[in-house]
């Protein structure tokens, strides 16, 4: 009679190291076809070693106008000295899906590079029916610059390709923003 070959106890290198889980080890008796000698059958279970808490915002009202943005906003934008570049996934009914906007980006004093991919990332991930655009202006001018415009061009193609509507870019700049949408720039 031959040896059964060990069951792993160690989850295997594949598994991401940012999600913490523990193999358990599981073997059954089983026999062959035919009859004969039992062997052993390994089952590798996994489970997480915390349990995952998901934190609901607890305000979801909808993002219906610039101004809700803004308002939503404003706290993250007027705390931050380098220009950032945030995305806020929207559900169906224009509400935030996660508890905070995803920041994409964070650049320099005036300028921050920004990719559809790392735009859309978040949306995608979250199922998102829409997407708002949020960055800030550190100087407190939200007046959108020619890359602003370009840059908003490019993400709105990339919407359209995805089926993930851009409703709108917001600049908050001190005490004020400016919005695409609004100014007629989407």
């Amino acid at each position: 009679m031959t040896t059964p070959a060990a069951v792993p106890t160690t989850v295997p290198a594949a598994v991401p190291a940012a999600v913490p889980v523990t193999a358990l080890a599981h073997t059954s008796r089983r026999r062959h076809r035919g009859g004969g000698t039992p062997r052993l059958a390994g089952l590798m279970l996994v489970r997480e070693s915390e349990p995952v808490t998901i934190a609901y915002p607890a305000d979801r009202r909808p993002m219906r106008s610039p101004r809700d943005v803004f308002a939503a906003m404003r706290a993250y934008g007027d705390q931050e000295d380098v220009e950032v570049f945030w995305t806020l996934c929207l559900d169906s009914q224009h509400r935030l899906l996660f508890d905070a906007p995803v920041a994409v980006t964070r650049g320099i004093l005036n300028s921050s590079l920004v990719h559809p991919r790392e735009v859309f990332r978040a949306a995608i991930v979250a199922n998102a029916a829409a997407v708002i655009l949020c960055h800030n202006h550190p100087s407190g001018d939200p007046t959108p610059s020619a890359d602003d415009r370009l840059v908003t061009e490019q993400l709105v193609a990339a919407g359209r390709l995805l089926d993930i509507p851009v409703h709108d870019h917001i600049i908050l700049g001190a005490g004020r923003y400016t919005s695409f949408a609004e100014a007629g720039l989407l």
